[in-house]
């Protein structure tokens, strides 16, 4: 018998409705439940064929026992490797190569030394940073935020330098992210799962949190969905997440890739809506069973992006098209176009407040 397991922390609605409907399916030789763990030990494996990892990020204890159990075989949906070495940066930078639209983003240093630092630490960092350069690319408002976070944790929008130099001196040991504002027409959030099924949602950010997917006009064509999941696609598989949610902010009829680096995505019920709900829990119990039934013991069962593939076989990216045996999956949500004379949407204004002195730029 084939376990699957799922590791998962406070939510409930979703991990226990995937556990009932891969036992609903009574596939012979595979059954699920959630992940039980009494001891971890160097090299010995877990008791599961696959283990959908919905916590690691946040328990630093799941997150090394999910590589201990994905080197002894088991297939971690996502895989723990590649999810603890990504950031939201570099995924900008691995969209540009491979065609997909991005807003224009720099790094910034902390404003804080990180512990056991000293200023002796960043010889190699020219101060005062080019900050006009920095400026002069990413233009004002702006957003600011973690270079690795998610949700709206920490996000600052910015007006000017002055607003930029007031609202980082609090963000004390965080790396950021300074980023163009997207003026967008339309949003979408777009499940993908197995790097092959693409549910297209859309999304308002604006709104509440339990009324962000209750959206009342139609996208604008079926050619703008039917280019939201190339690039969901061609993302998902460069980066070779099993499981993750991608955002768009449409301006000027072009699909921008806001966020793409959700590999435990919200997947609650009273959030997404039942219709969301009951696709997401199909596909992935359709997904976990498909990889319980091909996991074989003794060899790694885990996804490796495109982008990984590439670089391990010495060849350059190639973003022009979908990678080589990818296709175009069938289950876009059923949704009618709206009229071009639907009235534009403004940007997103949420700001966080914050206090504290102006930095000096030459710190």
């Amino acid at each position: 018998m084939k376990k699957i397991g799922i590791l998962f922390g406070q939510e409930r609605s979703f991990p226990e409705a995937v556990i009932a409907r891969i036992n609903e399916k009574a596939v012979a030789g595979i059954s699920a439940e959630a992940v039980k763990i009494d001891k971890i030990l160097q090299n010995k494996p877990l008791d599961y064929a696959v283990i959908i990892d919905r916590i690691s990020q946040d328990v630093p204890f799941y997150r090394a026992s999910m590589k201990n159990a994905a080197i002894t075989g088991t297939a971690v949906i996502n895989n723990p490797f590649w999810w603890s070495a990504d950031e939201k940066f570099f995924n900008n930078a691995l969209a540009e190569q491979i065609g997909v639209p991005v807003p224009k983003t720099a790094l910034i240093p902390s404003r804080e030394h990180p512990d056991n630092t000293t200023a002796d630490s960043f010889s190699n960092l020219h101060m005062p940073l080019d900050w006009d350069a920095i400026f002069d690319y990413t233009g004002f408002p702006a957003y600011m935020k973690p270079f690795d976070g998610g949700g709206w944790k920490d996000v600052y929008k910015l007006h000017d330098k002055e607003d930029f130099f007031n609202k980082h001196s609090g963000t004390e040991q965080l790396v950021m992210l300074l980023q163009e504002e997207i003026i967008f027409e339309e949003y979408f959030r777009c499940y993908c799962i197995g790097g092959k099924h693409v549910r297209i949602m859309q999304y308002e950010p604006r709104n509440p949190h339990h009324l962000r997917y209750a959206v009342d006009t139609a996208p604008s064509s079926e050619k703008l969905l039917k280019t939201i999941e190339e690039y969901t696609l061609k993302l998902c598989t460069y980066l070779g997440y099993d499981f993750n949610t991608v955002e768009f902010a449409v301006r000027d009829g072009v699909p921008i890739a806001i966020d793409f680096c959700n590999p435990a995505p919200d997947a609650d019920l009273k959030s997404v809506g039942q219709e969301n709900f009951d696709w997401v829990v199909e596909t992935t119990a359709n997904y976990a069973i498909e990889r319980a039934q091909a996991q074989e013991l003794g060899k790694d069962n885990l996804t490796w992006g495109k982008y990984i593939q590439s670089a391990a076989s010495g060849q350059p990216l190639s973003g022009k098209t979908l990678p080589k045996g990818v296709k175009v999956s069938p289950s876009i949500k059923a949704v009618k176009p709206k009229s071009a004379a639907a009235a534009k949407k403004p940007a997103v204004t949420k700001a966080k407040k914050t206090t504290g002195k102006k930095i000096d730029p030459g710190q």
